[in-house]
């Protein structure tokens, strides 16, 4: 019999513990916002703004303000109609320290008061507070003004330090005729791994939402440093002024694009659908989809509903127009969506989401509602449109026979995999370890960094595959001609996921996935070729975290003292300065042109070693900004690049 420890057998009630107030969500951020990285961080500007939003929706204000100010901390202010402020008759306390203290409060859960919502749980305000360092709550209501400060603070009843601590009444602070509410919250670096807010990341969210909700302002102020940012968001056309940004930097096929609506109740339900369509030149499609103004990056019932009832109309129509015989191979939905780009949203009463963060729709009857309604809109539209949707089939079947020939390709792969004859053998230096979770892969830039690479990596877990030069660009390929790229081949083989819906993350073999090219311009063009590569064909790659960057030093900085070597190496600027201190006067500095500059060694410390590295992983903070950002500089339309290039020149 198995000896056991008798303390540890000791399980009764004193072995319980109560996490109290808002203890839950310092103990594990990540259930609530995410994770405690950049995403969760701006995820609390999220959660502040989708209750502005959810105001300005339902009629009540117009216009919301988020503000970045000089000392770290971030105000969100709207014009609705501002937090309730009385006492409530059970908990004994003010409105405003409701919604702020506790978990699952708000006006949300009552379809009397809120017709749609974004923030439904009632946690978001709460869960904000809770990883404030303090928060601030300015109210204007009733003709008052009334303000509360909250903090990570001494809690005298719990008699212990709570998150989220009321450390004053709410007070009024002066008179004003207006509405609305402001807050302002300092993010806890003790929870966060990044403080730092990204003004484009906060920008690209704020137009989302003027388009989505057309004839509303949104207004960003950064008032950091010297450099005053002011700037604001409006659309009067909503959706169609958002795929015209989106499309920029494609070439549609029909100017004008396809547009409809529809609501439908069911039971409980009440649901508002909206859909915008339009057809390019590209060879990839891209949609966006949104419920109750929230971003829905893994999809959902709405998107999953609009893609069969799309499906449906146009395979009824192909047959109707003679398009289509009976003995011909039928296009499949991803086919057909080859060069779209769409934006599907729904307004849902009592939206289903997977998780807090809300990225993913469950709601069965948004399936039925959207597929019914992508039906027969569509089915109107090609009766009215038969030119162009003639156009759109064809480039559907087409599509179907590119498909088929993929597939013998990736059959005759396969089978090369069985035989042994691979594009693997020789090509890349494989580690021993076969735990995926603690191997790499790491693709260099040139076969000469490669060669060094090589010989110094670590062979238990790092395996590497010098790149020669600059990989296709995909972006302006078709799939069979990315198929045939032997370095893309090996690239796959290598990995061992798949592709597109054929992709499995079960069958990764490698936990981070790492670019190491040079730190210039031409390093930094494969960068974006291979990050091009992985966000069209390999996205989960990406959304589950695995693909990163390595940063080079650019400098190192040497000299010889008392008979050794003291080496510092500097990655920036402004790390140079610091190295130069470091090593003292007489420091040498050698500014590296290249990997290949670099012996085994020096790679090794600089680049490789985990425990000295510098890795930036590469996350898709926003998927509408990264598909517009990969069509604008890989795509080929010049104009909107070169504006892009001219107002980023400097950096």
């Amino acid at each position: 019999m198995k000896n056991v420890d008798k303390k540890s057998e000791a399980y009764d009630v004193t072995s319980l513990t109560s996490l109290e107030k808002l203890e839950p969500v310092r103990v594990r951020p990540g259930m609530y916002i995410g994770s405690t990285g950049s995403r969760g961080l701006h995820h609390c500007i999220w959660e502040i703004l989708d209750n502005s939003i959810d105001e300005i929706s339902n009629g009540f204000g117009d216009m919301a303000c988020v503000t970045l100010n000089e000392d770290g901390s971030v105000s969100v202010e709207d014009n609705g109609r501002g937090i309730p402020t009385g006492i409530h008759p059970v908990k004994k306390i003010n409105g405003v320290e409701m919604v702020f203290t506790q978990l699952h409060t708000g006006g949300k859960f009552n379809n009397e008061v809120y017709k749609t919502s974004g923030g439904l749980h009632g946690v978001g305000a709460a869960v904000v507070n809770a990883l404030s360092k303090w928060m601030e709550v300015e109210v204007k209501r009733n003709g008052h003004i009334y303000a509360q400060r909250f903090e990570y603070a001494y809690d005298r009843h719990l008699k212990k330090d709570m998150p989220g601590t009321p450390v004053t009444d709410l007070k009024i602070i002066g008179d004003t005729d207006e509405t609305g509410t402001k807050v302002t919250f300092m993010p806890d670096e003790r929870v966060f791994s990044t403080v730092e807010f990204k003004l484009d990341v906060i920008e690209e969210r704020l137009r989302e939402l003027a388009f989505q909700n057309k004839g509303i302002t949104l207004k960003l102020l950064c008032n950091w440093g010297e450099n005053k940012i002011q700037r604001e968001y409006h659309s009067e056309r909503g959706l169609l002024d958002f795929i015209e940004y989106l499309n920029e930097s494609k070439t549609p096929l029909h100017k004008e694009p396809i547009l409809f609506e529809g609501e439908r109740h069911m039971g409980d339900l009440n649901m508002e659908g909206e859909v915008c369509i339009q057809f390019t030149d590209s060879t990839n499609y891209h949609i966006a989809s949104y419920v109750n103004n929230i971003p829905t990056t893994e999809s959902g019932t709405h998107e999953s509903g609009f893609k069969a009832g799309m499906t449906r109309a146009f395979k009824e129509w192909a047959k109707k127009l003679n398009l289509l015989k009976e003995k011909d191979a039928e296009f499949e939905g991803d086919d057909l969506r080859e060069g779209m780009t769409a934006i599907v949203k729904i307004r849902i009463n009592n939206p289903v989401f997977e998780g807090q963060t809300k990225t993913k729709l469950g709601n069965a009857e948004a399936y039925t509602m959207m597929n019914d309604l992508s039906y027969t809109k569509l089915s109107e539209w090609i009766e009215d449109n038969r030119d162009m949707a003639s156009v759109i089939i064809n480039n559907a079947l087409n599509a179907a026979l590119r498909r088929e020939k993929i597939k013998k390709i990736n059959d005759a792969e396969k089978k090369k995999v069985g035989r042994g004859t691979a594009p693997l053998a020789g090509k890349i230096a494989v580690c021993t370890l076969k735990d995926p979770s603690k191997c790499e892969f790491i693709v260099v830039e040139g076969d000469s960094a490669g060669g060094s690479a090589k010989q110094a990596r670590d062979r238990r877990f790092q395996t590497i595959m010098p790149s020669k030069g600059k990989i296709m660009n995909t972006e302006k390929q078709k799939l069979e001609n990315v198929l045939g790229s032997e370095e893309l081949k090996i690239f796959n083989t290598a990995i061992g996921t798949g592709i597109l819906e054929n992709y499995r993350e079960e069958d990764l073999k490698y936990d981070k996935i790492i670019i190491l090219s040079d730190a210039d311009v031409d390093g930094y063009h494969i960068r974006a070729l291979w990050m091009t590569y992985i966000y069209r064909y390999m996205r989960q790659l990406i959304s589950n975290e695995h693909l990163y960057i390595a940063l080079p030093p650019l400098y190192k900085v040497y000299k010889e003292s008392r008979g050794k070597d003291v080496t510092r190496y500097a990655y920036s600027d402004e790390q140079l300065s610091k190295a130069k201190k470091e090593v003292g006067s007489g420091a040498l500095v050698q500014r590296y042109k290249g990997l290949g500059e670099m012996n085994p060694d020096q790679l090794w410390q600089t680049t490789l070693d985990p425990e000295s590295r510098t890795l930036q992983q590469i996350t898709i903070e926003d998927a509408v900004k990264a598909e517009k950002m990969i069509s604008l500089l890989m795509g080929d339309v010049v104009a909107p690049r070169k504006k892009y290039m001219y107002k980023y020149a400097e950096f």
